[in-house]
């Protein structure tokens, strides 16, 4: 089985087919289905939050059997992840969300009950790169995907976000 790093690829990946969008109807759409879960579970497994149209992706060729995946191919099997999750008008970066924003939310108050922080102030970059987020989920995320989630919370009264005078001192006050 080949490998991307540590990271084991799935059989189809060697099946120079799967490199170029197939025209019938269900082919496509079972070709699809398992781009989703490949660049998905990659991107889980790598702590990738954010994919470029036009970067240098691993998955988005296959020097082995000298396949790559061209520009349409791309952008068919990223706007099936994204949906509304460009970063830009353009669609030339999207955010890969491997949990809903509604379960990230939910991560974060395991996190927080898990660690005694009920009653905390925390910063969004300890929340994000902290001891305490070590070796969790939360470590590393995406800063706009932990703010989203955040603002959910806040939305339902679980905690406050204060702004400091920079992004890093921004502030989350827990309230569970």
């Amino acid at each position: 089985m080949q490998k991307l790093g540590d990271y084991k690829l799935p059989q189809f990946f060697n099946y120079p087919p799967y490199f170029t969008l197939q025209p019938v109807r269900d082919t496509r759409e079972k070709q699809i289905q398992l781009w989703k879960e490949l660049i998905l579970d990659y991107c889980r497994t790598q702590k990738i939050f954010v994919i470029g149209l036009e970067e240098d992706f691993p998955l988005f060729s296959n020097p082995v059997i000298e396949r790559s995946l061209s520009h349409e191919a791309r952008e068919a099997f990223l706007s099936i992840l994204v949906s509304d999750e460009w970063l830009d008008k353009r669609h030339r970066k999207c955010l890969i969300l491997w949990h809903r924003i509604q379960e990230w939310a939910n991560i974060i108050l395991n996190f927080v009950k898990e660690n005694g922080l009920e009653d905390s102030v925390m910063t969004v970059e300890e929340i994000r790169s902290g001891i305490e987020s070590r070796g969790t989920e939360l470590h590393g995320i995406d800063r706009t995907i932990l703010m989203r989630a955040l603002k959910l919370l806040e939305q339902k009264g679980k905690l406050a976000i204060f702004k400091g005078t920079t992004a890093d001192d921004e502030g989350v006050k827990f309230s569970i």
